[in-house]
C-alpha cells in the first residue's frame, strides 16, 4: 500500500466546485476599481442585448433553451444569493428572447378576429413580463433587517400612544387587543392606550373607562379609518404613535423590537411590522391548507416587503407599525385622498425625505377574513385604492423619490391591475376553439421553442426566491379568484379616482353552517363551462376534421392551454365552497407549559393544545378522572413566569380536557394575553417555517385542490336544481363599481 492510498482528497460536489468559484470571481480585487466595474456594466449589458436579440432558427433556439437551463437547474440547490441573481439573469434572457421573438416574428395578424384577440395576449404578456421584471427588481435582495437593542436608560425611551381603531367590530373582537397592549412591555408612564371607536358605542366606552384606557370619538366618520386616526392625532401628544387594527393583537416585546431603529436613524419616520393571522383565510378555510401552504398574503410580508427595504420604499400597511410622530404630522397626518391610506402615507413620508423600515418578525397576530366574499371585498378596496394612486400621485412623477423607491411603488399598483391579463390568459385558448383565431402567427413548435424556456426559467427562478413564502401555481389560483373582481374597480378609479368608497372588512363573524357561495363563484362557473364547451369543440375538430400536422398541433397546445385554466378555475370555486365556523374567538393551536390545581390539593402538570380568550384544551400525561363542572385553577408558564386563573371543565375525553375561564378581572385578562397571544415566540415559530416550495408537488396539490372544486361544482349545480331558488345559501352580493 502506497502512502498516496492512505490520504484520499474528498471529491467536491460540482454545485460545491460553482459556489467556490463564483465567490472567488466576485471577491476579485479588479472590481474595487471604478473604472472596471463601468467597463464590465456596458460589456455585460452589449452581451445581454445580442443573446436576446439574435435570431435562431427552431433547433439553435432548442439547443440554446435546453442549455440554459441545464445550467439554471445546477445553480438551483447552490446556497448564496450570487447563484440567485445568476438564475435571474438566465430568466431574463429566456422572457426578453420570448418577448423580442413574439412581438418581431408573431404579430402580422390577418382579419379582425386574429387582430383583436392577438393583440390582447400581446398586451397581456407585456404586462405578465414588466411585472416579472419589477418583482426580480424588488426580491432579488432582501435586507433582512434585524432588531437594535434599546438603551439601558430608560429615562431615554420615548413615549408612545397606541391606537387601535374601531368601527363595528364586536367588543369580544376589541378586547384582546387592548389587553396585550395594556401589557406591552415599557414604561408604564410613558404609554398610553386609546381606542378610536368610530361606531361611538355606550358598551365600549365604559369598557375603556373599566379597563383605564383612553376612549376618543368624534362627532363623524369623514374618511373612515384616516380620518379617526387624524382625529385622534389632534388629542393625543406621544412622541410616537403604534398603530393596530382593533383584530390585531401585539405582542409585548412591540416596542423594544421596533423602537431601536428610531433611535439609531433619527430620519426613520415609519417601521412596518407583517401581518400574521392565527385564523386561516378563506382559502386556508375553505381548501383546509393552514400551514400547509403559505397564504396568499406571506409573499409580501415574507419577501416584497423585505425586498422594498433595500430602497427605502417599505409600505405602511395600515397596522402592526409604529410611527414617529413628527413627520406624520408634517405630511397633515394619515392620507385621506384615497381608500389605501396605509400605502400612500408611506409614498408621501417618502417623497419627503423621511426613511421607512421593515423587521420581517411578526410581532402581532390577528383575525384573517372568514368568507370568501369578505377577504374578495378587502382586494377590492386594495385594488381601487392603488388605482386611486395611480392616477392622482403617481410615483413615477413628481418630486422626493429615488429610481428604486418609484420602481417599489411603481411594481405595487401594476400589481392590482392584473384582472384583464388573467382573463386573458384564462380566455384566449378559446379563440381559437371558438373562432379560430391565430393569436400566434408562428408554428407550434416554434411557441413551444420560445414559450416554454421562458415560463420553465420564470418558475424555477421564482420558486427558489419565493420557496418558503409562495408555492408555485399557486398565484394563478389567487389571481383567479380575485381577476373578476378587481377588473372593474381598478378600471374605474384610474379613470374617476374621486369614485368609490372605504368598506370595513368584517372580523369577528360565525359562519353557522357549510354552503357553497354561487354569488362569488359565478364567473369562474362560467369561464369552466365555456372552457369545457371549447375542448368538445377541439375534440370534435380532431374526430372530422382534415388538418395538417402543424394545425393539430396547435390544437393540441391550445386543448392542453384550456385544461390546465380549467384546473385553475376549479380551485377557485373549491375556495367558493363556505365550510363551517361557529366560533367567535378562535383557538390557535399551541402547545404550552401548563398545570391544574384541583379542589383536593393536586397539581397536575399538563400541557396546552390551544387556547383562546375564552378557554384552554389541555393534553394531561395520563388519563384522570375529573367531572365536567369541576371548578379548578390553571396555570400557564412562560420561562420563570407563572398565572394562574378559574376554570371550569366543560369537555373530557382520554387525557383530554377543555375549561372555560370564569370570570376573569382585568388584572387577570392582561395576564393570561401575556401569556397566550401576547408570546412573540409563537407567532415566530410559524413564520416562513413551512415546507419550501417543489414545483412538481405543488402542481400536483392544485391539481387535486382542482379535481375537488369540479366535483363541488357538478354536485351542487346538481343540488341547486332540485332546491328551490328562495332556499339557497348565497353569501353577499359584490358591488365591485362602487
Amino acid at each position: 500500500m502506497t502512502s498516496q492510498d492512505n490520504f484520499q482528497v474528498p471529491q467536491r460536489s460540482l454545485r460545491q466546485r460553482l459556489r467556490t468559484g463564483m465567490t472567488d470571481v466576485v471577491n476579485l480585487s479588479l472590481w474595487r476599481h471604478p473604472a472596471a466595474r463601468i467597463i464590465a456594466g456596458i460589456v455585460g449589458i452589449a452581451l445581454f442585448v445580442t443573446v436576446f436579440t439574435v435570431p435562431l432558427d427552431f433547433w439553435g433556439q432548442v439547443i440554446f433553451a435546453a442549455v440554459s437551463f441545464g445550467c439554471a437547474l445546477l445553480l438551483r440547490k447552490v446556497p448564496g444569493r450570487l447563484p440567485t441573481l445568476t438564475m435571474i439573469v438566465f430568466s431574463l434572457t429566456a422572457s426578453l428572447r420570448y418577448i423580442y421573438w413574439r412581438i418581431t416574428e408573431t404579430t402580422g395578424f390577418e382579419g379582425f378576429v386574429d387582430t383583436f384577440f392577438g393583440t390582447g395576449l400581446v398586451l397581456a404578456e407585456l404586462y405578465a413580463l414588466t411585472v416579472l421584471l419589477l418583482g426580480y427588481f424588488q426580491t432579488a435582495w432582501p435586507l433582512e433587517r434585524k432588531p437594535l437593542p434599546m438603551p439601558a436608560t430608560l429615562d431615554t425611551w420615548p413615549t408612545v400612544d397606541v391606537l387601535i381603531p374601531t368601527y363595528n367590530e364586536p367588543l369580544e373582537v376589541v378586547r384582546q387587543t387592548v389587553y396585550t397592549a395594556m401589557g406591552m412591555d415599557w414604561p408604564g408612564e410613558k404609554l398610553k392606550v386609546f381606542v378610536l371607536d368610530d361606531g361611538r358605542r355606550e358598551e365600549f366606552r365604559l369598557f375603556c373607562e373599566e379597563v383605564g384606557v383612553g376612549y376618543i370619538t368624534r362627532d363623524n366618520n369623514r374618511h373612515a379609518k384616516a380620518g379617526n386616526i387624524n382625529s385622534a392625532l389632534q388629542v393625543t401628544s406621544g412622541e410616537f404613535v403604534a398603530i393596530f387594527d382593533c383584530d390585531h393583537v401585539p405582542t409585548r416585546s412591540f416596542l423594544q423590537v421596533c423602537m431601536g431603529w428610531f433611535l439609531k436613524d433619527r430620519k426613520l419616520a415609519m417601521l412596518q411590522t407583517p401581518h400574521f393571522f392565527f385564523s386561516p383565510d378563506p382559502f386556508e378555510k375553505n381548501l383546509q391548507t393552514f400551514r400547509a401552504i403559505p397564504n396568499e398574503g406571506e409573499l409580501f410580508y415574507g419577501l416584497v416587503q423585505d425586498g422594498n427595504d433595500l430602497w427605502n420604499a417599505t409600505f405602511f400597511c395600515g397596522s402592526c407599525a409604529l410611527i414617529r410622530r413628527e413627520p406624520l404630522m408634517a405630511i397633515g397626518g394619515m392620507a385621506v385622498e384615497t381608500v389605501t391610506e396605509d400605502a400612500h402615507t408611506a409614498l408621501k413620508l417618502n417623497r419627503l425625505g423621511w426613511n421607512t423600515a421593515y423587521l420581517a418578525i411578526p410581532q402581532a397576530a390577528g383575525l384573517a377574513t372568514e368568507s370568501l366574499a369578505g377577504h374578495v371585498g378587502q382586494r377590492i378596496r386594495w385594488a381601487r385604492g392603488m388605482a386611486q394612486i395611480c392616477r392622482i400621485d403617481n410615483p413615477l412623477l413628481g418630486r422626493g423619490l429615488k429610481l428604486g423607491q418609484r420602481l417599489c411603488y411603481l411594481n405595487a399598483m401594476l400589481h392590482f391591475f392584473y384582472g384583464a391579463p388573467r382573463l386573458i390568459f384564462m380566455t384566449a385558448p378559446l379563440a381559437y376553439l371558438f373562432f379560430g383565431a391565430q393569436v400566434f402567427q408562428a408554428t407550434a413548435l416554434m411557441i413551444a421553442a420560445f414559450a416554454l424556456p421562458h415560463l420553465l426559467h420564470a418558475g424555477i427562478t421564482n420558486s427558489r426566491m419565493q420557496g418558503r413564502f409562495r408555492h408555485s401555481f399557486w398565484n394563478e389560483v389567487y389571481e383567479s379568484v380575485l381577476a373578476w373582481y378587481i377588473l372593474r374597480p381598478t378600471i374605474t378609479a384610474f379613470i374617476n379616482p374621486r369614485l368609490g368608497k372605504f368598506n370595513v372588512t368584517a372580523k369577528g363573524g360565525i359562519v353557522d353552517r357549510s354552503y357553497f357561495d354561487w354569488n362569488i363563484a359565478r364567473p369562474y362557473v362560467i369561464l369552466v363551462l365555456l372552457s369545457l364547451i371549447g375542448i368538445g369543440l377541439g375534440v370534435w375538430r380532431v374526430v372530422v376534421g382534415d388538418f395538417a400536422r402543424e394545425q393539430y398541433t396547435t390544437l393540441a397546445i391550445n386543448l392542453i392551454w384550456t385544461t390546465y385554466n380549467i384546473i385553475m378555475l376549479s380551485a377557485a370555486i373549491a375556495v367558493a365552497s363556505e365550510s363551517r365556523q361557529v366560533r367567535k374567538t378562535p383557538r390557535v393551536i399551541a402547545s404550552l407549559r401548563a398545570s391544574i390545581s384541583l379542589a383536593d390539593g393536586r397539581v397536575i402538570a399538563c400541557r396546552t393544545e390551544d387556547f383562546s380568550q375564552t378557554g384552554l384544551g389541555l393534553a394531561l400525561t395520563s388519563e384522570l378522572d375529573i367531572p365536567l363542572g369541576e371548578r379548578l385553577y390553571v396555570s400557564i408558564y412562560r420561562d420563570q413566569d407563572e398565572a394562574s386563573f378559574p376554570a371550569e371543565v366543560v369537555f373530557r375525553r382520554g387525557n383530554k380536557l377543555g375549561v372555560h375561564f370564569e370570570e376573569l378581572t382585568t388584572i387577570q385578562q392582561v395576564a393570561l394575553a401575556q401569556m397566550t397571544f401576547a408570546r412573540a415566540d409563537l407567532w415566530a415559530q410559524n413564520w416562513g417555517r413551512g415546507e419550501r416550495d417543489t414545483p412538481l408537488k405543488a402542481l400536483g396539490g392544485v391539481l387535486r385542490i382542482g379535481a375537488r372544486g369540479f366535483g363541488i361544482f357538478f354536485i351542487n349545480a346538481w343540488r341547486m336544481l332540485r332546491i328551490p331558488r328562495m332556499t339557497r345559501r348565497t353569501g353577499p352580493t359584490l358591488k365591485t363599481g362602487d
